[in-house]
């Protein structure tokens, strides 16, 4: 198969401020138009320029950021339902359409007012078929209490320590290096509230193993990306952030955990080899990771799904600073989900580029040269980039 390796760069990063403040009152689509217009001018392009647009499931139509943004011929616009898996997904679709000339300049936005807006509980209470899943989860999770993510993923968390050993204060060693990156991250939520592995303890448990501190924030915000090809990044504003490897995969059965031969087993294992294989390098050569955090169980997993450490060493990976900032392989440099914002996985990539480009100020890993991120969606959906400066 002809392979995208370095043929398609990301050119642009754009962001709105994350909070959690009722009184913004800004709407989904004002918040993703906001990040998409920087992102645009980040490049050093005009709106109109735009020609591809991949918006996220369910939060918004390409036709809808073309009539705002006054793009007047869209070429291409395409959604990948991969839940948070779907930014990466988007990087993949977007480096296919500028390799191949389909478009010149393809628009990723994602954002919500996850905060101010409807909240995940009160989406499933009022309308049942919004749960990830379909017809499975409607009638085999539901009627069992199982109606929101910290539940379903703390069946394979569970496991895992039973399995493996992995302990709560293993899942607090992820939590708490989120939080210590965020410190030096001036538009992390959780800037100014330092959290030690005591704090991540005393937490109220959500649904065991998961505390409070397990669990990504609900914030308001936005974040958004332009892609190229290679030969037009040459020409803009900033350095070019070149996509060396990436892919997508996905579990099976895919909407239904318990019923797996094997519960570990996600979209991103079968991901994961395809993408470093595709870049040429394997884990060990990457400098930094920016890992899907919706729960802590979450990024150790994908850490030894990915090829970090052997499935069963992922507790043993993340103790001892080694996934800080500093330590052998820093992970969410910017806080995550878990302590800068959730924007869906869209603010990931945002921080890789910013490492990459030597631009992430206190939080900057020196001498990076490889970066990764991965994307996490609904039952094990699994995305990952492989990325370089």
């Amino acid at each position: 198969m002809p392979s995208l390796k370095d043929q398609a760069c990301i050119a642009g990063i754009g962001e709105t401020a994350y909070t959690r403040d009722p009184s913004r009152c800004a709407t989904t689509l004002g918040l993703q138009l906001e990040a998409s217009l920087r992102a645009i001018a980040d490049a050093g392009l005009a709106p109109k320029q735009i020609d591809g647009v991949l918006p996220f499931p369910g939060l918004g139509t390409a036709e809808e950021f073309a009539a705002n943004l006054g793009i007047e011929e869209l070429r291409f616009a395409v959604t990948a339902h991969l839940g948070g898996a779907a930014p990466v997904a988007s990087l993949q679709d977007a480096a296919m359409a500028v390799a191949t000339g389909v478009a010149s300049y393809v628009l990723i936005p994602a954002g919500w007012n996850a905060y101010s807006g409807r909240r995940a509980m009160e989406t499933v209470a009022t309308d049942v078929s919004a749960i990830p899943g379909g017809p499975i989860a409607r009638d085999y999770y539901l009627p069992y209490g199982l109606t929101a993510p910290p539940q379903w993923y703390a069946l394979m968390a569970r496991r895992h320590m039973h399995e493996f050993g992995t302990t709560a204060e293993q899942l607090g060693a992820i939590a708490v290096a989120m939080r210590k990156h965020a410190q030096r991250n001036p538009n992390a939520v959780m800037r100014d509230r330092p959290m030690t592995i005591e704090d991540y303890l005393a937490s109220p448990l959500i649904a065991g193993p998961y505390r409070l501190f397990d669990c990504c924030l609900e914030t308001d915000g936005a974040a958004a990306v332009v892609v190229t090809s290679a030969e037009r990044a040459r020409d803009l504003k900033q350095t070019p952030v070149s996509i060396m490897g990436v892919a997508e995969g996905h579990p099976y059965p895919g909407d239904d955990i318990v019923g797996r031969r094997d519960i570990f087993r996600t979209g991103l294992t079968e991901a994961a080899p395809r993408a470093f294989a595709m870049a040429g390098v394997s884990p060990r050569d990457v400098d930094f990771a920016e890992v899907y955090d919706c729960f802590t169980f979450e990024v150790l997993q994908q850490l030894e799904e990915a090829g970090f450490c052997e499935r069963g060493e992922g507790g043993a990976f993340v103790e001892g600073g080694r996934i800080e900032l500093g330590g052998e392989l820093p992970v969410n440099t910017h806080g995550g989900l878990l302590s800068e914002a959730h924007v869906l996985g869209m603010n990931h990539i945002v921080e890789a580029v910013r490492q990459l480009r030597g631009d992430a100020g206190e939080r900057q890993v020196a001498g990076v040269e490889v970066g990764v991120v991965t994307g996490w969606g609904d039952f094990g959906d699994g995305t990952i980039a492989v990325l370089r400066r």
